[in-house]
């Protein structure tokens, strides 16, 4: 048997024989049959005990059941294999991050060395490489796609050359990692992205391995889509990220501070804690001219969140425009009110107009309110006074009204303007109750003598307290204070001394 039968058939057979201690448990799948290979075809032998002691062995071609189930676990493994670099890949919407999984996966899984080549940023590309077993490197490198067949038209989104046209001894030598030797076989295929290529994967085998079959390449595009499609939508996230930051940084509502002799303070808080802006807004335009009054603005846009974030967005750049007529504040807000009209937008707002000029050691204010709480004056002994403002809200009606009033802050005493997310504010110890204006009241008399940033701080907290973590509208408050004065003596009994802050 062993000079004519395959080694697995003779040690079959002689198991078959061999005494009950080593012999297969009859009826097992060792006693039932035995695997090999004839040549390029494997067989199970089955065998069959004759009464004269003797075995028949038959032999039943499985090379076809085999292939199938080799093609089955390779399927299988290559589908987990996709699965977890989908997993990876969409795990992180990082460009750079996204690159060196793709290029150690494909290092580890398909070939002896990839490189990841993003688009050319100017003369140069920017490119991961990676070794199996090693960690990727990045760098840029100033060369041409064009010295590479394939490379180019993979960079624009064409599909790929076979790589039996890409003949590895003219690959340049940036294509090819430090030590890693002679290239037996290349494959260059594109990284599709969403409409617009998201770069290339080029895979190395060094000249030891085989070199890539076009099962192999086809395998390595399906690799390639999905991470394409992952560095694609990380590219995406990273551009809109940095547009909506740009645009983040004109709707915020700007830090405040003393000009030309008067304090101001903001604070702002969103309805929603993960958002930064919203439909409230203010804005301290400084006099052009030293001495003539700022104008402050304090607005209230009905809704909330990003489409009441970009009308405030409208509306305070439509009154920087009209800052040249600042003095007339009936006017700008007939101009505001015929703007917002012209834009077929549903949404109005409520606001209050402030100007505020030093005279002396006193503020000099005008407050014109467009539908918006009237603002509150907080005084030296501690007494909170209404200014007597109050108009119609602008945007909803062809034609605005609105009143003007004239207010004095002595030294210490503050303007504080408001929206009604903070008196609408429900929480208290049954979380239904309205902060309101009787407790706003209370809290600002108890705020006499402080500076313009803790009377916002001190408003800002009882307010959160009082909401905790219930739902609430935009907050906004700002503050005008006239600075206490210190009185310097006459220079050697000349003069009357002045004032400062």
């Amino acid at each position: 048997m062993a000079d004519t039968v395959p080694d697995w058939l003779s040690s079959a057979h002689a198991r078959r024989l061999s005494p009950a201690p080593t012999r297969p448990v009859p009826g097992s799948v060792a006693d039932a049959l035995a695997r090999g290979p004839v040549g390029e075809r494997t067989y199970e032998a089955h065998p069959t005990a004759r009464h004269d002691g003797t075995v028949v062995w038959w032999l039943v071609d499985d090379t076809d059941h085999r292939l199938a189930r080799e093609a089955l676990r390779t399927e299988r493994e290559r589908t987990a294999f996709l699965t977890e670099a989908s997993n990876l890949l969409l795990s992180s919407l990082n460009v750079e991050r996204c690159m060196d999984v793709t290029a150690q996966m494909a290092a580890e899984h398909l070939a002896d060395a990839a490189l990841v080549i993003a688009p050319s940023r100017g003369r140069e590309l920017p490119l991961v490489t990676c070794l199996r077993g090693e960690r990727p490197s990045t760098s840029r490198v100033s060369a041409a796609p064009e010295e590479v067949p394939g490379l180019g038209e993979a960079l624009q989104g064409f599909p790929p050359v076979p790589s039996r046209w890409i003949d590895p001894g003219a690959a340049p030598d940036w294509l090819i990692p430090e030590g890693f030797g002679p290239v037996r076989s290349i494959v260059i295929t594109p990284l599709p992205g969403h409409g617009v290529p998201a770069g290339a994967l080029v895979l190395l085998r060094r000249a030891e391995s085989p070199a890539f079959t076009e099962d192999e390449e086809v395998f390595a595009r399906l690799f390639a889509a999905r991470a394409g499609a992952a560095m694609s939508a990380a590219r995406l996230y990273a551009e809109q990220a940095a547009i909506t930051e740009t645009l983040m940084r004109e709707l915020l509502p700007p830090s405040l501070h003393q000009v030309s002799g008067v304090e101001y303070a903001g604070g702002y808080r969103p309805s929603l804690d993960h958002e930064r802006i919203g439909g409230d807004f203010y804005d301290v335009h400084p006099a052009a001219v030293r001495g003539d009054p700022s104008l402050v603005v304090l607005g209230d846009v009905c809704g909330k969140g990003l489409e009441a974030a970009v009308m405030t967005g409208k509306i305070r750049n439509t009154l920087q425009a009209l800052l040249p007529m600042a003095e007339d504040h009936q006017r700008m807000l007939a101009l505001l009110n015929t703007s917002l009209l012209n834009t077929h937008n549903a949404r109005f707002a409520t606001m209050v107009l402030a100007s505020a000029a030093r005279e002396g050691n006193a503020v000099k204010l005008r407050l014109t309110s467009a539908g918006h709480p009237a603002p509150l004056i907080l005084r030296a002994d501690g007494r909170v006074d209404e200014a007597p403002t109050q108009g119609t809200l602008v945007g909803a009606l062809p034609h605005v009204t609105a009143a003007t009033v004239l207010m004095t802050l002595a030294p210490g005493e503050t303007c504080v303007l408001y929206t009604d997310g903070i008196t609408e504010a429900r929480g208290g110890p049954l979380g239904d109750a309205m902060f309101g204006e009787a407790r706003l009241r209370r809290v600002l008399s108890e705020c006499g003598g402080m500076p313009a940033e803790a009377v916002v701080e001190r408003v800002q907290m009882l307010a959160s307290q009082w909401v905790g973590t219930g739902h609430h509208d935009d907050m906004a408050v700002v503050v005008i204070s006239a600075p206490r004065t210190n009185h310097l003596s006459a220079v050697n009994g000349h003069t009357r001394g002045r004032f400062t802050a």
